[in-house]
């Protein structure tokens, strides 16, 4: 996750038009800023991003295959719905997943890939989880886990792991302002960062399940309490 708010030219000195147009679509979509069941008109998009037709629709291909857009024949295209079902469905899979790439990369990381997880760590510490914004805490939440994929050195790993942590957050974000112990939530990556860091595969591996299943738990109680 982005979540970024640079300058278009600064975004494509480096990337696509089609890549700014997918990485900001995407972090509107996560954050529920286009709202579940929303029409997406890829003229208006175009506007909004200041960017032309074609990479928007290009993008929008992009987010149809993680499942963030879907079209329908004649009728459009739309932001996927959140369905509380699809909670189960993603922390099935995410449960066996997430402990496979923390184990791995406690394996295999390098040492220049642990100096950076220790940078997110101290980060984690140093985040104030009651100041902090929703787009604040998120961002932290996803230096986390996808400094974890990116350290497990599996790309195919990273990309289905990233893919289920958007899902994954869109659900987060309709329940954050209701989460009981946050706080709890943010300060479990330090014992999982550090296990990563330190080697220890078998600690990595059951703090990320522990850490998915107690997340899915959280989020339920949340929904169900509304």
């Amino acid at each position: 996750m982005a979540f970024g708010s640079l300058a278009i030219e600064d975004d494509t000195s480096r990337k696509s038009l089609a890549d700014v147009a997918y990485e900001r679509l995407r972090d509107r979509l996560l954050m529920l800023d286009i709202k579940p069941g929303d029409l997406l008109n890829d003229d208006q998009l175009a506007k909004d991003l200041g960017i032309g037709r074609t990479p928007v629709r290009e993008a929008l291909k992009r987010l149809e295959l993680d499942r963030l857009v879907v079209t329908y024949p004649r009728r459009g295209t739309f932001a996927t719905r959140v369905e509380v079902t699809d909670l189960a469905y993603i922390s099935e899979i995410r449960v066996q997943l997430e402990p496979l790439a923390a184990a791995r990369a406690a394996r295999v990381a390098t040492e220049t890939t642990r100096e950076h997880l220790r940078d997110v760590m101290r980060a984690v510490e140093a985040f104030d989880v009651g100041a902090a914004s929703v787009v604040e805490t998120l961002r932290l939440d996803a230096s986390v886990h996808q400094g974890i994929y990116a350290a497990a050195a599996n790309p195919h790993l990273e990309d289905v792991l990233i893919r289920y942590d958007n899902l994954a957050t869109r659900i987060w974000c309709m329940v954050l302002d209701r989460l009981p112990d946050l706080e709890h939530h943010v300060r479990e990556h330090l014992d999982l960062l550090r296990a990563v860091i330190d080697g220890d595969e078998e600690e990595a591996a059951e703090l990320a399940r522990v850490h998915v299943s107690g997340f899915e738990r959280a989020v339920r109680q949340a929904l169900f309490a509304a």
